[in-house]
């Protein structure tokens, strides 16, 4: 039997094709659409109006990873601080372009607090809850007005649990005149698509560009998800953003941001992703940033930190040093990465194996840039090291993971960045 190239590759479809709309701050410009990476974003918890402590999460969200991070603006107070928090930021040297979330009463805030209009990179407006009856469009038209006077993109998100119930109402009525009414379930699905598609068009007429327009249509389920979004798809090409509205916590968000992204990212559909996970309380925030991007590498899409292959554990390895191993390395590596993409470019690409036993311990490690097949129960104390598939040295003794570390570092220095390229030319 032999493979066809389409098999060997990736296995992802071609993504589909979107117009590409630029989110920018100073210098830092993150494309979406266009053919561009999927990008992950993330949003605070904060009280806005904390803005120290909103700045230090953002910092946290954008050294993690995350491309976008958005912001409630709710109030006046929000809306005063959001200023502040982008000078903050500026001081910590952290350029993540900020997404101003609005529900209710947007057109007013913005309108009201022009520096915060002007230090958001981009609005994020929920069409079910700009206004009711006439009230709405004029609502809307000043947020959009706002918006191309300050060249500002614009995610247009309608969610499941605010859908503009008027135009609900309207969907209704059409389905009713049908000769065979559709199901309450797709009417929904059409509502929803509708809303985001009529809005856009909207604010097109109202002036603002079509290179300035991102949509999304979230909603909790995840075969809900997937249908909304694969008929979404065929009817625009808008950039799309993914993700459940509410994922849930814990493995059970995970799952379901899991289960239902990587269906449509291998369909080639969505253009920036984010995973609402609820956080454990006291958890970290980071967690959905992470997440987000491990559904990428896992998948082929994007690289954004070196890979850690560990074994699962069996019978062979009572032992819990492999598993403590593991945890450090992917930890050291992952706090490394803020730096090492700067200085050593390419580093995502590199894979460690961390083994517990003999058995497949030596063919992973080889398998690997650097490999390590720790002692299983019974086996004698010794860890053999692979270098790019080349036995290298064994370790021992009881500081057999600062000793991995140091191999780990300085495998970096030498392969990647300047270090590599100095190597190079010697």
């Amino acid at each position: 039997m032999q493979f066809s190239n389409e098999a060997i590759s990736s296995g992802a479809m071609a993504r589909r094709l979107s117009r590409s709309t630029t989110i920018s701050y100073g210098s830092r410009k993150i494309v979406l659409g266009g053919g561009a990476p999927v990008v992950v974003q993330s949003m605070t918890n904060t009280d806005t109006t904390d803005v120290i402590g909103t700045a230090i999460q953002i910092k946290d969200l954008a050294r993690a990873g995350s491309e976008l991070v958005r912001i409630t603006v709710n109030n006046a107070e929000a809306a005063a601080a959001v200023p502040l928090i982008r000078e903050q930021l500026d001081k910590m040297g952290i350029d993540v372009p900020l997404v101003g979330d609005f529900h209710y009463n947007g057109h007013t805030l913005l309108n009201d607090f022009p520096e915060c209009a002007k230090a958001l990179s981009k609005y994020r407006i929920n069409p079910g809850n700009v206004g009711q009856g006439a009230k709405r469009d004029t609502q809307f038209a000043q947020m959009i007005e706002i918006a191309c006077r300050y060249d500002k993109p614009v995610r247009i998100g309608v969610n499941w649990g605010s859908l503009d119930q008027g135009l609900l109402a309207r969907i209704m009525d059409e389905n009713a005149a049908r000769s065979t009414p559709w199901n309450a379930q797709s009417v929904m699905y059409e509502a929803l698509i509708v809303s985001a598609i009529e809005n856009a068009q909207k604010a097109e007429e109202l002036g603002l560009g079509k290179d300035k327009i991102i949509l999304s249509c979230k909603v909790s389920g995840v075969q809900d998800l997937i249908a909304v979004y694969r008929e979404l798809a065929t009817r625009c090409d808008y950039p799309l953003h993914l993700g459940l509205t509410e994922a849930g916590m814990g493995s059970k968000g995970i799952v379901a941001s899991t289960a239902a992204l990587s269906v449509l990212l291998q369909e080639g559909i969505g253009d920036t992703i984010r995973i609402s996970l609820t956080p454990e309380p006291g958890g970290d925030r980071t967690k959905e940033v992470i997440v987000g991007q491990e559904i990428l590498q896992t998948m082929g899409l994007r690289k954004f930190t070196p890979m850690v292959i560990a074994c699962p554990g069996c019978g062979r390895t009572t032992s819990t040093v492999f598993q403590e191993l593991a945890d450090d390395i992917q930890t050291f590596l992952r706090d490394q990465m803020p730096a090492w993409k700067l200085d050593y470019p390419g580093v995502e690409n590199m894979n460690v194996a961390v083994m517990g036993c003999i058995v497949n311990g030596p063919g992973e490690s080889k398998h690997a840039n650097i490999g390590i097949s720790l002692p299983g129960t019974g086996e004698s104390p010794a860890a053999p090291v692979f270098v790019d598939g080349v036995k290298k040295m064994t370790l021992r003794g009881d500081n057999i993971a600062g000793d991995f570390q140091s191999i780990v570092l300085d495998y970096v220095k030498t392969h990647y960045g300047s270090s590599a390229e100095q190597k190079i030319i010697k």
